[in-house]
């Protein structure tokens, strides 16, 4: 162009952002017709891209419409504004029941897809036979099964359709009840999932909820020795020692034959003085400003859950963990009015619905869902939202493998109402054993490794050679 037209082109840009500088300042642009101005000029002025105009009416009519189906043709096409491809296919999806310790196996999810990225789950519901139906049935997802009941299987889906998948594999086995086994099945592949896309887009899974709300996540840990009063208050003085602030244990040492063989509820009198000997102690030692929680595993009925919780008060829980079993809320309600002492629940409750009615009639003052249990990242944002909304701090169930604690501190890495994340006090040796690169915490902090999806990569070696056994004898993987 040359110079001497330079001054009219630049009067000529010049004149819409007058005009709108002239309207704004304007009383009279609380009319109508001055708004419809305003925003005609807003829109005149957006950015098109480098050397582009705004097309006329002919020149949208007469731009070529692409159909979805000719996307889906061009998988590898990727959209240069967001690093997608529009379809990512699923092509294979394995299951790694993984010997990681003696009596522990953890069950890892790995998810491939037709543009080579790859996505890996946790999907760890409990030992022994456990193992072998949850690794069961996410081969029997990964396979087109056609009946009744069943929409296909997962292999040529689009790997970004995440709440599409979920939805689809929730309702799936809707007949086989919306919790435990299923909800872990969801939740192995829908980590995988939210691993993919953020690998995709190069960003941290947290950036992908909201972006971060704190650059750390804050851990709690498990004091041991329990059979002895003194021993265990010098192992959480061990604890606190190295940096930790707040502490759980499961005090009630006669429970332990009961964990997970619920009978009547009761607990002998010597058996609770026990428990309330041990919690003591531990206060004594630890002074004040420690934050302390007992874990009960559901282990008590109604009355005796109240005398516990009351015989605690000049402990000065932070909580008490699942007072009674999960399955009757009016339990809950009797025990939550007959105490003054902070309640906790959740890692059995397995969905955004088991938690609504908790929440809304104020049943508690913590919840600590399982993103291993309750369906994965999808469905942990959901319930911590949920939570938000009635102001109740979140703590996520952690009692299994790497990718449960990982995935977890991801959620809450964007999730404003967050706790602590629970872990054992030696848990980072046994996560660094089936991953590339190892993981650490400092104290009681975890800061999650500044790379995309999930941020660690599972050394798929270890995995191999270190099956299940109850796996492995019954044929799995073949």
């Amino acid at each position: 162009m040359a110079r001497s037209q330079e001054p009219e082109r630049h009067a000529c840009m010049m004149a819409p952002f007058l005009e709108l500088a002239v309207l704004m300042l304007d009383v009279t642009a609380s009319h109508e017709r001055d708004r419809h101005r305003i925003f005609f000029l807003v829109l005149h002025l957006l950015p098109l891209g480098e050397g582009k105009s705004h097309p006329s009416k002919r020149e949208k009519t007469e731009r070529p419409i692409q159909s979805h189906q000719a996307n889906r043709s061009r998988p590898h096409q990727r959209i240069e504004s967001q690093g997608v491809p529009p379809h990512m296919k699923i092509t294979d999806i394995k299951v790694w029941p993984t010997r990681v310790a003696e009596n522990r196996s953890w069950i890892f999810v790995e998810v491939n897809t037709d543009e080579g990225v790859t996505g890996f789950g946790e999907a760890t519901n409990s030992g022994g036979g456990g193992v072998i139906m949850v690794a069961r049935m996410v081969e029997l997802v990964r396979e087109t099964v056609q009946g009744a009941d069943f929409a296909e299987g997962l292999i040529g889906q689009n790997a970004n359709e995440i709440e599409r998948i979920w939805q689809n594999l929730y309702r799936r086995f809707t007949t086989l009840g919306p919790r435990g086994l299923v909800t872990s099945v969801i939740s192995g592949i829908d980590m995988a999932l939210w691993d993919i896309k953020g690998k995709t887009l190069g960003v941290p899974i947290y950036e992908l909820l909201g972006g971060k709300v704190r650059d750390s996540i804050q851990l709690y840990t498990h004091v041991r020795n329990q059979d002895d009063p003194t021993m265990a208050a010098a192992h959480a003085r061990e604890l606190v020692d190295m940096g930790h602030t707040a502490l759980k244990t499961d005090p009630f040492v006669e429970m332990r034959i009961r964990h997970r063989r619920y009978l009547d509820g009761r607990i002998s009198a010597a058996g609770a003085q026990h428990g309330i000997d041990v919690m003591t102690a531990i206060r004594e030692e630890v002074g004040p400003e420690i934050d302390l929680m007992v874990d009960a595993h559901g282990n008590f009925n109604v009355p005796t859950a109240i005398d516990l919780c009351n015989r605690m008060k000049d402990v000065s829980l932070n909580w008490f963990e699942e007072p009674v079993q999960p399955e009757s809320i009016n339990a809950l309600r009797q025990v939550k009015n007959g105490t003054d002492t902070p309640l906790c629940v959740g890692e059995r409750l397995y969905t955004r619905y088991d938690f609504a009615d908790v929440l809304s009639e104020g049943l508690t003052n913590y919840i600590m869902p399982d993103i291993c249990w309750t369906g994965g990242i999808s469905e942990m944002r959901k319930i911590a939202s949920l939570a938000e909304t009635y102001y109740v701090p979140i703590s996520p169930h952690d009692a299994l493998g790497t990718l449960n604690v990982v995935g977890g501190a991801q959620v809450m890495m964007a999730t404003p109402n967050f706790y602590r994340l629970e872990t054992g006090p030696d848990t980072a040796d046994i996560y660094n054993k089936v991953l590339k690169e190892p993981i650490e915490f400092i104290g009681d902090q975890f800061t999650l490794p500044d790379k995309p999806g999930l941020g660690v990569e599972l050394d798929t070696e270890y995995l191999a050679a270190h099956p299940d056994p109850h796996w492995a004898q019954a044929g799995g993987g073949g």
